[in-house]
């Protein structure tokens, strides 16, 4: 099976280049793409769910803020979400996160990540597929 982002070289940063059927997908792919830069493949327990609410202008703004809320929530709250269920629609999101605590015995951080960034993004759909190009500031 395809992965539903790529990992992209750029200078003193790391980016991908996530995928989806809608927007919807998209930051889903986003988010697990980021994740993968992360912690790898390791899988999670689920142990709780978060609700997350956000507000922004664009589409583009807007996937920097989920990503950056997920970073935060990492760094701030030391909890690892991994699993998520996204609607965007019209300029707002919601998510539904399932995640756990970081358990520093089975969870060790690939990469430090401070933030997605807006250099060179743009949300692009091209024959029914939303695409994405994301720049981490590493």
């Amino acid at each position: 099976m395809d992965m539903p982002f790529e990992i992209v070289d750029h200078t003193a940063d790391i980016g991908i280049v996530a995928r989806g059927k809608d927007l919807n997908e998209l930051f889903v792919n986003a988010a697990v793409g980021m994740l993968y830069l992360l912690v790898g493949t390791g899988g999670s327990k689920q142990v709780f769910k978060r609700r997350i609410e956000l507000i922004a202008g664009d589409a583009e703004t807007l996937l920097v803020e989920w990503l950056n809320e997920l970073l935060y929530v990492l760094d701030a709250e030391r909890l690892l979400l991994t699993e998520f269920n996204v609607t965007v629609e019209d300029g707002k999101l919601q998510a539904d996160c399932y995640g756990e605590n970081i358990d520093n015995r089975r969870c060790k951080l690939r990469r430090e990540i401070k933030a997605a960034t807006y250099h060179d993004l743009k949300i692009e759909n091209r024959g029914g597929v939303c695409s994405a190009k994301i720049i981490f500031d590493i």
